[in-house]
């Protein structure tokens, strides 16, 4: 991801939608906020004013993707000061293994603490090979959460498909979940779940107080990844009431890979449904 320069129009802007993005939510509401992956293209050639488009939508917090560990120190706090000014938070990070190798974890510290976050989440560990190799995936995760406990931060483990699929007669997900420490948050990205029919809510009731934040993002076996929020097969109610009593979720984001519409209208129409779902049932957006 190219750094990008931040004009005084740029931070003029900022400003002129801070009011709107920092109105308070109920008490004890979860924030909702995105997955930046979900606008990336907007993201690569114009980072300040995708930021401030998806906090004028009404977001509440983002999660910078892998790229972002390529930014300088001071490059990530012009980012932070851009987010402190739009009332957008970053509660967490996705990364490859480049973050969580012995070289790797201070500079992921140093960024992570300037945008604020709370968990450094392992996206991408590479080519794994049978259960034992899952196993040292684990070992990586709760070496690297060591040092990041030092500075009041946490590994965490962002599952795709791979981890729900079963290698030598064991789910991946299952043998990171049993030989990580409890502080070590496994991030659910619903979509990749029910893609290989398992289920969301039976995973989260399994695994208490690991299921802090979640990707939500629908699926249907006729359109994919490329239905909105709330147009696929997920049982969302049924998902938040599971992560809120059970799952001890902090903060949600909304994922998109893609529809027929542009990223940002994505992203306006599934945060707009995810608030008509809430609101309708009686839970706090």
């Amino acid at each position: 991801m190219r750094e990008h320069n931040f004009s005084r129009r740029t931070f003029l802007g900022m400003v002129a939608v801070t009011p709107l993005a920092l109105r308070p939510g109920p008490p004890g509401s979860i924030p909702i906020g995105l997955e930046l992956y979900s606008v990336r293209d907007g993201l690569q050639k114009d980072l300040a004013g995708t930021l401030q488009a998806v906090a004028k939508m009404g977001y509440g917090c983002v999660e910078f993707y892998a790229p972002y560990y390529g930014w300088r120190p001071d490059y990530a706090r012009q980012v932070r000061n851009q987010l402190d000014h739009l009332g957008l938070r970053c509660y967490s990070t996705h990364n490859d293994s480049a973050a969580f190798a012995p070289d790797g974890i201070d500079k992921a510290i140093k960024l992570n603490e300037i945008l604020g976050a709370r968990y450094i989440v392992l996206a991408d560990p590479g080519e794994v090979q049978g259960v034992e190799g899952w196993k040292q995936v684990s070992d990586r995760l709760n070496k690297a959460n060591e040092s990041f406990a030092k500075e009041g931060l946490h590994s965490g483990y962002h599952n795709h498909d791979v981890e729900w699929k079963p290698v030598e007669g064991q789910k991946p997900i299952e043998v990171l979940a049993a030989n990580t420490d409890k502080s070590i948050m496994l991030q659910l990205d619903v979509g990749t779940c029910l893609e290989t029919h398992n289920d969301p809510v039976a995973w989260i009731e399994k695994n208490p107080g690991r299921i802090r934040s979640l990707h939500l993002k629908d699926w249907s076996p006729g359109k994919g990844y490329r239905v909105l929020f709330g147009e696929g097969v997920a049982p969302w109610t049924r998902i938040f009431k599971a992560a809120e009593a059970t799952g001890g979720v902090e903060y949600y984001l909304i994922e998109q890979e893609g529809s027929e519409y542009s990223e940002l209208e994505t992203a306006q129409r599934c945060l707009a449904a995810y608030q008509k779902l809430r609101t309708s049932s009686g839970a706090s957006a």
